[in-house]
Formats: C-alpha cells, sequence, structure tokens
C-alpha cells in the first residue's frame, strides 16, 4: 500500500491473513539463523511442533498473525499476543525473514501499521513488547515510535548457552499523537502511503 507521493521509490506492503499455504514457509523462517537468533528459544523446530503451534493459531483468540508481503512476496510474519479485550492491552512482534528488503523502511510501516491497529480498530488503550537487549536496533526503533522502556528482565531467557536480558517496551494509546506526526511523515517521505486511512 504505497504511493508516488515522493520521490523515493515505493513498495507495497501488505499484511494479509495466515493461510495454510503458509504452514512449511513459517517453519522455515522460525529456523532460520537470521530469525532464530532474536527468538527466546534456541532450538531447531520440529515439523510436529510447528503442526501443534499452527493448527492452533485458529482456535486461539488471544493471538493474531500476519504474513508481511513486500511486492507480492512473502517476507516475515507480525502477530498480536497475548491480546485481552477486558484490559483492552495486547502485546505484538514481527520479524523480516527475507534480507532482500531489509533497509527499505518496512520495519517501519509495520510498527506503524500495528500501532494504529491496535489503537484504531481495536480500540486497546495498551501495546506492549518484548526484545532481546541485545537487539538493540529493534528496541530503539520501538523507542522512536514512543514506546517507553518499563522493565529490564534479567537474566530472563538462555540464549546460545548463556543468561540474557529483555528489555520490556510499551506504548499507550494517549501517547501514539505526540509521536504519530513526525512516524507518519518519515514514511510518506520512503513513499509509503499510511495505513487505515
Amino acid at each position: 500500500m504505497t504511493t508516488g507521493a515522493s520521490d523515493a521509490p515505493s513498495h507495497a506492503v501488505v499484511l494479509r491473513d495466515v493461510t495454510e499455504g503458509d504452514r512449511q514457509r513459517l517453519l522455515d523462517w522460525r529456523n532460520s539463523p537470521e530469525v532464530a537468533a532474536y527468538m527466546y528459544t534456541d532450538h531447531k523446530i520440529g515439523q510436529a511442533e510447528h503442526d501443534r503451534w499452527f493448527d492452533g493459531i485458529a482456535s486461539d483468540a488471544r493471538r493474531r498473525y500476519w504474513v508481511i508481503e513486500v511486492d507480492g512476496e512473502p517476507v516475515g510474519l507480525a502477530n498480536l499476543a497475548d491480546i485481552d479485550a477486558r484490559n483492552r492491552r495486547c502485546a505484538w512482534a514481527y520479524y523480516l525473514a527475507s534480507p532482500s528488503v531489509r533497509g527499505l523502511g518496512v520495519g517501519s510501516y509495520i510498527e506503524f501499521w500495528m500501532i494504529e491497529y491496535v489503537f484504531g480498530p481495536l480500540g486497546f488503550d495498551k501495546l506492549w513488547c518484548e526484545v532481546l537487549l541485545s537487539n538493540e536496533s529493534v528496541w530503539k526503533l520501538h523507542e522512536r515510535y514512543g514506546f517507553q522502556r518499563e522493565a529490564l528482565f534479567r537474566h530472563h531467557v538462555i540464549k546460545d548457552g548463556a543468561p540474557a536480558d529483555v528489555v520490556g517496551l510499551g506504548l499507550l494509546a494517549q501517547d501514539w499523537p505526540a509521536r504519530r506526526e513526525e512516524m507518519a511523515r518519515r514514511l510518506l517521505d520512503k513513499g509509503y502511503a499510511l495505513p487505515f486511512a
């Protein structure tokens, strides 16, 4: 969903529901070193474990997944988790599995899309996430979008056989307007159209 509103090259970014045709693709992505390095678990995920997870998606109202496509090519996965309608909050995460889209601003577009979706159509008050402390580029991106560090979970997971720290970040709907205009302008300058406009 892009526009030629700027001189920047534009790319069509779409978030579509996960389908049965994505089953093997998601397993391959999840086990790739580029993705696994930023996940909480290091072990190679087998087909049976993956199938249990994949088959459970449709029946779990607390989770929602989208495949990220750029110019018609599947390149990553985005999700909401711990969806809590009573407390009007949820967690989120994403990854880009294809190196071909790095540096195009796709991560920023996904961040904007998720925030707008959670505070717009869902009408929630809070969006939060957890990121490995070592994944500095991602938690700094979240902070640029207005997320505030709410926690440092020390020795929270084991990565490569050693304890790793995790950063907890949160964004409130009431704080988003203060960042929205600047972040929207950055996306427009890169040639992206704003979602839900």
